[in-house]
């Protein structure tokens, strides 16, 4: 049987995912510098488009000088995804306050 809808789901434009991710980055007050984006003074987020993939660093910790994760992301739901876990990290720095 086969599941295929006769659709295919649209190309992933990683410069539209980029623009999406930044205006999600402000929406979470996170304050946008150098190319990176910053909570209280510190760097937790960064994004670049190079070679038609969304590069993406986070945070492992709030930090002056972080330990990024490093990801490549190629679909809409990797992009959710990251952004899910931005999302958690967040919630766990404030509690960590």
């Amino acid at each position: 049987m086969n599941d295929d809808f006769g659709f295919a789901p649209p190309p992933f434009d990683a410069q539209a995912a980029l623009q999406q991710l930044q205006r999600s980055l402000r929406d979470l007050k996170l304050a946008e510098r150098h190319g990176g984006f910053e909570l209280r003074g510190k760097r937790v987020a960064e994004l670049r488009v190079a070679d038609g993939l969304l590069h993406a660093r986070l945070a492992r910790k709030l930090a002056l000088t972080p330990d990024f994760d490093h990801s490549q992301l190629k679909t809409a739901t990797e992009q959710r995804q990251w952004l899910d876990e931005l999302k958690k990290r967040l919630a766990r720095w404030d509690q960590e306050d």
